[in-house]
């Protein structure tokens, strides 16, 4: 890279586009003329005192250092004491960057150290829109990372989470998270680089922030990118398979090696038979034992849960960009008791197959083949009547995964194939020494009686709602609504239906990731309306028309009396009962209307827990409730006060490099068995181009960070057990329901195991009762 500073700090440089990084690493067609020179920016350099001033630091500390006459700024951010540790950009007025163009913002970022880092990015402008990205830094590494802030790419909905690369440079992208895309580039109040719940100190050597153009772009950087085993058309890498005979043959070498038994010194449950033996009650429980919290097999023995989940075939579909006219298809019905996302294929009729159509020819270009329906093959397609994103509203499906497992098993009937993967799915737990499947896992495993699993349900219905302010998945149950109990029993009875009192059952998980309010552990401050959002927000509706608003009203005249008494407390002006009962906007907050704000979403959540214990208990009265598995982004202390009343055992779902007390402090205070219900890795070189929520450079780093992970569990007196999510890489088009397209798998799309992954969980978890007895 042919790169100089200037005093003006303005200079121009030709990029070399010979070498593309490696999440693209493939021949561009139909790119423009390469030998154009870019235009770079700088912002700043470091080679003033003036630059290190816009750089403000969070829980850290910085200094300049001469780099071979080169002036760099190194940065150390305090992770291992702090649950954020940050540096921010930050200019003393608005960027004006609405003139630009296409651009992205980029910086040199030097990684010294013998370990890989993660790295949260955030560009946000006066607005308080936020465009959220993240890096991964290999160790040992200097590069030049880039935030696209404006280009074509951000203008089009794909339906991934993240999009293969459209610039070809040398440089690397920093990957798509969430949040808007296109924020208001006439006022950018900062670009803040963070560490969230990272174990470790680090240290980052930073030069040369500045503005960039793209010299090229690849016009075909969504076209056949999908090849006929569902893999990455445009890369080479580890454990792509290249023919049929390539799949037929790596499978049938990793049958011969798969055990059928739990590892020595396991019981038949994969509790640890050579430690204490407990009271047996036939069904898995719960006891604190030394100081720790343990679950505790159906023959007495201890257990700790350490498991993958999400083993199913819902989530292997892929939205093909074809529909049917929709008279054809089935619509959904109210009293559902399955999510859409949660259902198998459920294909288009036959009836429907002469209306097929491309209704998007943006996500049908991206496949090199798709089968057609009187295919061998065109078995495997589906159908979404639904979607939460992405670039159709519903649509045709199709899951090579499944089609993947017809060719290795050499079969066409589902039955076969499918009961072939079970075995095999099941017979790689015992072998990679996992104790227990977690959430999501296909009802098919439900009576095999050969791993313990974990049941789920949702509920859902036609039941009222209420909003948090931020309710990322669905708006949220009216709690105190009749039909909200009703729909909580028929799902409970669907579950028992399915687990059939089986003891292998370890527990149930009901709903999951809800938007109960947001809790940020690195505030100082509470910020009341992320907070405390469902009571404010019900609260503007009118109680005769929303029960939990009922509830609220009698709830808050029980307390005061009189509305001048209220009206004192929270220095309000409202002129009767009957002014608050028909809604009201709070905009100012006290001391004591956040304590009732507290009390009242203390209320709601506790109606929660107890309808849905209820309901579990009603028909599952042999096995736990494990609650709805918080997210730590979406909990606050009273909810999970609430929860700690009627759950069994308390549930996270933490997607973070590690365990530490700068976020889980709080367990000791509720002093409940906890499990983490999600975590994961993802690695850039797996041919996807999203490597996850938490990435890494590669697979082997996956597997040091899931040692990291699992090991801080188990260390941990609270918490019995981590799922990780998933069992399977999101397809690389995208789930159908939400356009995950991860690197998260221990399997890849052709059922090929990550191996660097499978050694680190098969040294785990040979050390998983040993290490957490002390023994």
């Amino acid at each position: 890279m042919n790169y100089k500073k200037t005093k003006n700090k303005f200079v121009f440089a030709a990029i070399s586009i010979a070498m593309l990084s490696a999440c693209n690493g493939s021949k561009n067609e139909g790119s423009t003329d390469s030998s154009k020179a870019s235009t770079e920016s700088i912002l700043f350099d470091f080679e003033n005192t003036q630059d290190f001033s816009a750089v403000h630091i969070e829980n850290g500390e910085a200094k300049a250092i001469d780099a071979g006459g080169n002036q760099k700024y190194a940065i150390t951010l305090n992770s291992s004491k702090h649950h954020k540790a940050a540096f921010k950009f930050k200019p003393e007025q608005a960027w004006d960057w609405s003139k630009e163009g296409d651009f992205a913002f980029a910086l040199d970022i030097e990684n010294t150290q013998d370990k890989p880092v993660f790295v949260y990015v955030t560009a946000k402008d006066k607005g308080g829109q936020t465009h959220n990205r993240s890096l991964s830094l290999p160790a040992n590494s200097t590069n030049t990372y880039y935030l696209e802030l404006s280009g074509k790419d951000l203008d089009v909905e794909t339906g991934l989470r993240a999009n293969p690369k459209a610039w070809i440079t040398e440089y690397a992208p920093i990957v798509w998270r969430w949040g808007v895309k296109n924020i208001d580039l006439k006022n950018i109040e900062s670009i803040e680089f963070k560490l969230l719940g990272v174990v470790e100190d680090n240290t980052f050597v930073i030069d040369n922030a500045r503005l960039i153009k793209p010299t090229a772009i690849d016009e075909n950087y969504l076209v056949d990118i999908v090849d006929e085993f569902g893999q990455n058309a445009k890369m080479d890498f580890v454990g792509k398979v290249n023919s049929l005979d390539e799949l037929i043959q790596v499978s049938n070498k990793e049958q011969s090696a798969l055990r059928k038994t739990p590892l020595d010194g396991r019981s038949k449950f994969n509790g640890w038979a050579q430690g204490p033996k407990l009271e047996a009650t036939g069904y898995f429980r719960t006891e604190k034992l030394d100081g720790k919290w343990w679950l505790v097999d159906p023959e007495g023995y201890l257990f700790f849960s350490n498991g993958i989940a999400n083993v199913r075939m819902a989530n292997t579909s892929t939205i093909t960009g074809y529909d049917f006219d929709s008279k054809f298809i089935k619509q959904r019905d109210p009293n559902d008791k399955t999510p859409e996302d949660s259902i198998g294929l459920n294909p288009a009729p036959e009836k429907a197959w002469p209306t097929r159509h491309v209704a998007s020819e943006l996500r049908a270009n991206m496949f090199k083949w798709l089968p057609s329906y009187e295919d061998d093959l065109g078995i495997h397609f589906g159908y979404r009547r639904e979607t939460f994103i992405g670039a159709l509203e519903k649509g045709e499906t199709y899951s090579f995964y499944r089609a993947n497992l017809a060719r290795k098993y050499q079969t066409n009937d589902p039955d076969v194939f499918l009961e072939k993967w079970r075995t095999t799915t099941v017979d790689r737990m015992l072998s990679w020494g996992f104790t227990s499947f977690g959430n999501w896992i296909d009802p098919s495993y439900y009576q095999l009686n050969r791993f313990p699993y974990f049941a789920n349900g949702w509920i859902i219905g036609d039941f009222k709602t209420l909003s948090s302010g931020n309710d990322l998945w669905s708006a949220l149950p009216d709690v105190f609504d009749p039909v909200f109990k009703e729909r909580a029993l028929v799902t409970a009875e669907q579950i028992g239906k399915e687990v059939q009192n089986n003891p292998w059952c370890v527990g149930v998980f009901v709903d999951n990731e809800k938007s109960w309010g947001i809790e940020d552990p690195s505030a100082t401050t509470v910020n009341v309306t992320a907070t405390y959002g469902i009571p404010i927000n019900t609260l503007s509706l009118d109680a005769s028309k929303s029960p939990t608003k009922a509830v609220y009203m009698t709830a808050l005249t029980g307390k005061y009396e009189t509305i001048e008494k209220l009206n004192d407390a929270w220095a309000t002006h409202f002129d009767s009962w009957e002014t608050l009962a028909g809604g009201v906007a709070l905009e100012t907050f006290n001391d004591v209307l956040i304590e009732d704000l507290a009390n009242l979403l203390y209320i709601y959540a506790e109606q929660y827990f107890r309808i849905v214990k209820e309901a579990v208990k009603t028909y599952l009265p042999n096995h736990m409730y494990m609650g709805a598995r918080f997210a730590d982004w979406g909990m606050t202390k009273e909810v999970r006060a609430a929860a700690a009343k009627h759950v069994d055992v308390m549930s996270y779902n933490y997607y973070k490099e590690g365990i530490s007390d700068n976020f889980w402090h709080f367990l000791k205070d509720i002093d409940m068995p906890s499990i983490i219900g999600e975590f994961h890795s993802g690695a850039y070189d797996s041919g996807l181009v999203n490597p996850g929520l938490i990435h890494l450079p590669t697979q082997a780093d996956r597997g040091e960070r899931y040692k990291q992970y699992v090991y801080g569990v188990i260390d941990n007196s609270y918490l019995v057990g981590a799922h990780w999510f998933q069992y399977i890489d999101g397809p690389l088009t995208g789930r159908a329901y939400d356009g995950e397209n991860y690197n998260v798998g221990f399997v890849n799309v052709a059922d090929i195991p990550y191996q660097p992954l499978v050694d680190a969980a098969k040294e785990v978890n040979n050390a998983i009762y040993t290490r957490r007895s002390g023994k």
